[in-house]
């Protein structure tokens, strides 16, 4: 038997061609609102997980604030960061006699204890100075 032929018949049919340029219309069409519709959602799901953050922060915030209604809260935190003391107490600070490794000594402390140092504003002045001037570059 011999296949059936039609000769002259186009592959897609005007119908066809019609229904398939209105379909790449549609998908042309619909494709921006969809990316909007869909960068929106992550936006919105990134606020919720801010919004659960801020609650976070507000809830430990309001318990922090508790806290230091507490009186007894209050004084040891005077005592620990303020170095305060209750009347009748005698505070001492210990302070280490030797300086740790890298550290260094103020500039015009002098080397020995009979040295007065210098007010702090001269400090800064001088560190001032001292910036502004370029250092000597290293002979090569």
């Amino acid at each position: 038997m011999a296949a059936w032929k039609f000769p002259g018949r186009p592959r897609f049919t005007s119908r066809a061609t019609v229904l398939v340029l209105v379909l790449c219309s549609l998908v042309a069409i619909l494709a921006y609102p969809a990316r909007q519709f869909i960068n929106q959602r992550d936006e919105i799901a990134a606020q919720r997980v801010k919004a659960e953050q801020a609650k976070d922060a507000v809830q430990q915030l309001t318990a922090e604030k508790a806290r230091w209604q507490d009186p007894e809260f209050v004084k040891a935190q005077a005592r620990q960061r303020l170095h305060y003391a209750m009347p009748g107490e005698t505070p001492f600070t210990a302070v280490d006699p030797t300086p740790g490794p890298g550290a260094t000594q103020p500039s015009g402390t002098g080397s020995g204890p009979a040295a007065k140092a210098l007010p702090w504003y001269t400090t800064v002045w001088n560190s001032v100075d001292a910036a502004a001037s370029p250092s000597p570059a290293p002979a090569p």
